[in-house]
Parts: structure tokens; C-alpha cells; sequence
């Protein structure tokens, strides 16, 4: 009987510690502190000047959501701290709690929605290839026997096997840590493609030494709603976000911050990535929602 009430104790002693890791809320009033997850080269949407300073498109975004936060909660101060993060170690640094808002490049599946929560989105990308500007490749076929870049823990080669151009061409996969790392190996030649979200691809491109020598080619490989991440099963701490997110686009402000970022020079080279909304990403800001990848794909 006392191994029972003792097992009983200790499970429900696991729930509270679970249910108060899952109060972002609480855990930001009581600490007055936030924990960001930033990536350090997810093109205009997330990356690094150097120095601990992070800047993009879900920067902005996430930076006016926590301040909206920061009013809900009636706090004189909220300190901001950065986590960089990677495709490998995003989300189970959310889930472990390290992590409370992840504000990178993240796409939203079903998946992944097993594991954590995402805000309605605020950006639908295209997944496209980069290649250089005289190596002939236009398309899907012409990646046979080719060496194609992508960036650990993405899901954009699994694409590009799936794509049904791309039946019965062999090509050899080669990985760089980050989305930076992943260019460099198209750069400096150790690939001769480089698969990713478009605006990665054109952020990159824009901040290569000779931005002309790249160019983005071939098929759209899948079209990818991309959210900001938080913790699963933290509905308080969700609505607040996506309330934050919600009033941003009807006022304005979020088309505005897109425009900033991938419309306008942006640093450290003061070069324009050059990417309008698409029509997909107008019509989820017009139609609010957290609906996953697969859903896209529906249509």
C-alpha cells in the first residue's frame, strides 16, 4: 500500500513539475526573463550581425509578440535572452524548456506538431535549388550524378527524392552544420546544388561575394507554412502569442516588417534579398491559421 501511495505521489508530483514547465506565462512573470531561439543564418528571417545581436523578418515579429506579453503580464521590465539554435536541436530545446519562443525557420508539420506547438504563420516559403550561374543546371534532371548541399535536420532533400522529377536520378547528398556552412559548400565548389526554403536561398545569394555568380533554378519543390515554436500543451501562453501575431497583420505592422526584410537593404552588406510575399503568404496572413505542411498539400 505505501509503494502505491508513494508511486501515486511521485506521479503527480511529475504532472505539477510538468504543468508548471508548460506555464510560459508563469515562468515569465515570476522570472522576468524570456528565452529566445534565434538561428544564426535562416536567411531574413533569423540570423546573426555577430556580437550576441540577432536581426531578421521572425526577429521582429517575436520581439513585439514578448513585448505584447510583456503588457498582458503588467511587468515593468522584461529582459530578452538569445538562444542560438539549430535544425538538429530546436525542438527539443523548446520542449525541455531552454528554449520558451523559437523564432527561426521552422516549418510546421504534423510531425513535429506531435512534439510542440506552433503560432499561426507568418510566412509560407517555397522550397527551391540554388546552383551557380554558369554550371547549366535549370532543373531537377539535370542533378544526376550531382553533388547537392542541404543543411542537417532539414527536410529539404527528403523533398527533392519525393518530387516525381526527380524518379530514377541519383545524386549524392552532402551536409553543412548551418544554413551558411550549406552555401559555403556551394561557394567554394564541394556541391553543385544547394536544396532550401527560397528566401534562405536568396539570403545567402545576396550576402555571397558575387551575388551574380548564383542564381535559384528548377521546380518549386514543396510549398511550407513557417512558424514560430513554442511548447505544446501551453494554450494561454500560444493565444497570447498568436493574438500578438493577429493584431500585427491587421494593423499592418507585419507586412510592413516583411517589406523591411526582404524588400529593402538589410545589414550587415546593406544588399536587398529582393523576395516579395508570395500569394500563399498574403493568404494566410488574410486567413490566420496553424495549419501544417500537410495540409498544403492537400490542395
Amino acid at each position: 500500500m505505501k509503494k502505491s501511495l508513494i508511486a501515486a505521489a511521485a506521479l503527480l508530483a511529475s504532472g505539477v513539475a510538468l504543468a508548471q514547465a508548460s506555464d510560459t506565462l508563469k515562468k515569465i512573470k515570476d522570472s522576468g526573463t524570456v528565452t529566445m531561439g534565434v538561428r544564426e543564418s535562416s536567411g531574413a528571417l533569423s540570423y546573426t550581425l555577430g556580437d550576441g545581436k540577432y536581426v531578421g523578418f521572425h526577429i521582429d515579429v517575436c520581439t513585439q509578440a514578448l513585448a505584447d506579453v510583456q503588457k498582458q503580464l503588467g511587468l515593468a521590465k522584461l529582459e530578452v535572452k538569445y538562444q542560438p539554435v539549430t535544425s538538429q536541436n530546436r525542438i527539443p530545446l523548446v520542449q525541455n524548456g531552454t528554449v520558451d519562443i523559437e523564432c527561426g525557420s521552422t516549418t510546421n508539420n504534423a510531425t513535429r506538431q506531435k512534439d510542440v506547438a506552433f503560432a499561426v504563420t507568418t510566412y509560407v516559403e517555397e522550397v527551391r535549388i540554388a546552383a551557380k550561374a554558369n554550371s547549366g543546371i535549370t532543373s531537377i534532371a539535370q542533378l544526376k550524378d550531382k553533388a547537392v548541399a542541404t543543411t542537417t535536420g532539414t527536410t529539404s532533400v527528403q523533398l527533392l527524392r519525393k518530387h516525381e522529377r526527380a524518379t530514377g536520378i541519383d545524386f549524392k547528398e552532402v551536409f553543412g552544420k548551418d544554413h551558411a556552412d550549406s552555401f559555403l559548400l556551394l561557394e567554394s565548389g564541394r556541391a553543385d546544388a544547394f536544396v532550401m526554403d527560397g528566401q534562405i536561398l536568396a539570403g545567402n545569394i545576396a550576402r555571397a561575394k558575387n551575388p551574380a555568380d548564383f542564381r535559384i533554378v528548377g521546380e518549386v519543390l514543396s510549398v511550407e507554412p513557417i512558424a514560430i515554436m513554442m511548447r505544446k500543451d501551453d494554450p494561454a501562453f500560444k493565444k497570447a502569442v498568436d493574438d500578438s501575431i493577429k493584431a500585427q497583420i491587421k494593423s499592418g505592422e507585419l507586412a510592413k516588417a516583411y517589406d523591411k526584410w526582404f524588400m529593402q537593404a538589410i545589414p550587415p552588406a546593406n544588399t536587398k534579398v529582393g523576395l516579395p510575399a508570395s500569394d500563399a503568404t498574403k493568404n494566410a496572413w488574410a486567413n490566420p491559421n496553424d495549419k501544417p505542411v500537410e495540409e498544403y498539400m492537400k490542395k
